[in-house]
């Protein structure tokens, strides 16, 4: 089946409250239990943000949200957050997402570095984020508290052509 993406839509909030419900968007992020539709509305209005989904066949499965630094020295550069779900992963939709975020950065918003935080223990989110080129710059200890426990993250990132001093 194939993955469409498309720019996600005010009417998306409900599907994505949804698949942040998920115990594995839950485990992988920094979701709390029992989201509230407001908070993905509001999100979906943010500015700086240029959010995707992707859909199979009118499903939404995932999204990607580029976060674009306001501070005009930082112009360059965007967090990434992305979640795809539970029963549809390992089937292309990360794959799917980041590259059409990373077309975005890359060939149309002049994007220069794209970074972003992953539990240390998120073995396919670090497989697909070294796939797309991003690096690991380092690792914060106990950066949130998570199911009883507090876990660490590796901090990574993305520089256009590969750059590195």
């Amino acid at each position: 089946m194939p993955i469409t993406i498309r720019h996600a839509e005010p009417a998306d909030a409900p599907a994505l409250r949804d698949l942040h419900a998920m115990p594995n968007a839950q485990a992988g992020t920094l979701q709390l239990p029992y989201p509230a539709l407001s908070v993905w509305q509001q999100r979906l209005e943010q500015s700086g943000a240029v959010a995707l989904v992707a859909e199979v066949e009118g499903l939404l499965v995932g999204q990607i949200v580029l976060h674009v630094e306001p501070n005009p020295r930082r112009k360059h550069v965007a967090g990434i957050g992305m979640g795809v779900r539970d029963d549809w992963a390992g089937k292309g939709v990360g794959s799917a997402l980041m590259a059409a975020a990373l077309d975005l950065a890359d060939n149309w918003l002049n994007l220069h570095r794209i970074e972003l935080t992953v539990f240390v223990d998120n073995e396919a989110a670090l497989a697909l984020y070294r796939k797309f080129g991003f690096v690991e710059e380092g690792r914060a200890r106990d950066y949130a508290f998570r199911q009883g426990r507090y876990v660490d993250v590796f901090y990574m990132a993305r520089v256009a052509g590969g750059a590195s001093r």
